[in-house]
């Protein structure tokens, strides 16, 4: 598996991204993300907020304030590893169960 990086959460565990995953995202799905690595590691590590998906138990979304908005990234958890499925800009925390608050 080609890691591209990989981040330790607040709780101990590990997200990760391929970099032909960062760059379907970054470059497809959400371009205004593209650069913005440094931001989403952030997000990951330091969130301000930690909401479990509506639709799918395995799946949390973090957030982290960038600019007046929020950066959101989207993250599967499976078999005990964290991996990241997209990342975005938004301006606002989407709905969902508190799973972490800062």
């Amino acid at each position: 598996m080609d890691i591209y990086f990989e981040v330790k959460t607040q709780s101990g565990k590990i997200i990760r991204t391929t970099r032909s995953h960062w760059e379907l995202i970054s470059k497809t799905k959400h371009p205004e993300i593209e650069g913005k690595e440094t931001e989403v590691k952030e997000c990951l590590s330091n969130p301000v907020e930690i909401r479990r998906s509506s639709e799918d138990n395995d799946v949390y979304l973090y957030y982290h304030p960038y600019e007046k908005y929020f950066i959101c990234v989207v993250v599967r958890y499976l078999n005990g590893e964290g991996f990241i499925i997209t990342a975005y800009i938004t301006d606002k925390i989407k709905e969902g169960s508190i799973a972490w608050k800062k």
